[in-house]
């Protein structure tokens, strides 16, 4: 829901970064690696660690790497169905690695096995999120709707992370079982798009 509202102002500000980046020799499939690579990293390492408020900063850091991958393609013309399929692919790695984190953080540092089943849950929706759009468009069909996508789960996640790192008792285990409810909530709209799209085209 923040993409369709957000885009047009976020690109004010990285499409001059990403023309930059792009005169030095930069490539956008390099900067997806290079994000996808340090919030995978992080992800594994501080969260499972017990650094909350660093991995919160520093994988957020690598995941706004992804605003710029899509900002050096429009500085070269344009993207490539090649980088369009790697920068889906890295996402749902980058996100798989968040939830996954916060899960071990779960299990070895706090001992709270319903925070950890919420982070695994969340990786779960997630993941199903995604997939129902890319298979409707494979299919023809629309399901470009939906209460939490990719950058409301990344905001709900990192804000409960890095509360949680400031001191506010549980605030990881609000966000995660919020975000529990916003992603059932969006596989039920999407797969609802989908039959309506579906009906729409067969009429």
């Amino acid at each position: 829901m923040l993409n369709i509202f957000a885009r047009a102002s976020v690109s004010r500000v990285t499409d001059p970064i990403g023309a930059a980046l792009v005169r030095i020799g930069l490539t956008p499939n390099g900067m997806t690696v290079i994000g996808t690579a340090g919030a995978v990293g992080f992800a594994l390492w501080l969260f499972p660690a017990g650094h909350l408020l660093a991995g919160t900063f520093v994988v957020w850091g690598f995941v706004m790497l992804d605003l710029l991958d899509g900002a050096m393609a429009r500085a070269r013309g344009g993207g490539t169905k090649f980088g369009g399929v790697l920068d889906s692919v890295c996402d749902r790695i980058a996100d798989g690695a968040l939830m996954a984190g916060i899960a071990w953080y779960a299990f070895e540092v706090a001992d709270r096995r319903p925070l950890a089943a919420a982070a695994l849950i969340c990786l779960v929706l997630g993941q199903v999120i995604s997939y129902i759009k890319a298979r409707a468009e494979a299919s023809g069909l629309s399901a470009n709707v939906g209460l939490v996508e990719r950058a409301e789960r990344l905001i709900i996640a990192l804000v409960g992370t890095g509360l949680q790192g400031l001191g506010v008792p549980y605030a990881v285990d609000v966000a995660l079982w919020l975000l529990v409810a916003g992603s059932a909530i969006t596989v039920g709209q999407r797969l609802v798009a989908v039959r309506q799209s579906a009906a729409a085209e067969a009429t």
